[in-house]
């Protein structure tokens, strides 16, 4: 068994696992990252079995545009709300003792700041975790800041490190955020399976 609590926050970094805007993933074991901008991560844990997962994304909900394919809510908080806690259940987590810890929702490029996301992402994990009756027992929002996110599933640690946002921060975060959102804009692409 390993002993997170005698290790430094960057041998923990070392060894987790990196998701990216619209992805999440479910541990319990290995530790799990991120870097936020806009975005909010949410993560769950039941502290009985040592089982947690972390989701990240960048928009709380989509609606579905008329003539198209609802494919981008497969990519929203919503749905990756819904999709953490029920891997976390999967693999023998209870509802009842699950807790939360969120982070997220920093302004620092200007165009993001005009729309609010960050604050409606934050506003969101707050309402969906208090409408499932999941304990939000630490977060940290907004602010002009962007965030390095390390969470350990099977004790439940988060460690949040706000970084001053710079031009190389901004733009690495930036970029991952315009990746996701271009990949929203991007039709499915075609099967080529064939049902008979």
């Amino acid at each position: 068994m390993i002993d997170w609590h005698n290790m430094s926050p960057q041998e923990i970094e070392r060894r987790a696992r990196n998701i990216a805007p619209g992805e999440w993933a479910v541990e319990m074991q290995k530790p799990i990252s991120t870097l936020l901008g806009s975005c909010v991560a949410v993560c769950m844990y039941d502290p009985a079995v040592g089982v947690g997962g972390m989701n990240h994304f960048m928009l709380p909900n989509m609606r579905k545009r008329e003539g198209t394919v609802d494919v981008d809510s497969l990519l929203s908080g919503d749905y990756a709300m819904e999709v953490l806690l029920n891997g976390i259940l999967g693999r023998g987590g209870a509802r009842h003792r699950i807790k939360a810890k969120a982070f997220g929702g920093g302004t620092i490029i200007s165009g993001i700041a005009a729309s609010g996301i960050g604050k409606r992402n934050a506003d969101f994990a707050r309402e969906w975790l208090d409408r499932e009756g999941i304990e939000l027992i630490a977060s940290d929002f907004l602010g002009a800041c962007s965030r390095k996110l390390l969470f350990v599933p099977a004790t439940g640690d988060a460690y949040c490190r706000r970084m001053t946002t710079t031009m190389a921060t901004a733009q690495e975060v930036a970029k991952a955020e315009q990746a996701y959102a271009e990949s929203l804009r991007r039709p499915p692409p075609k099967s080529n399976v064939e049902l008979f």
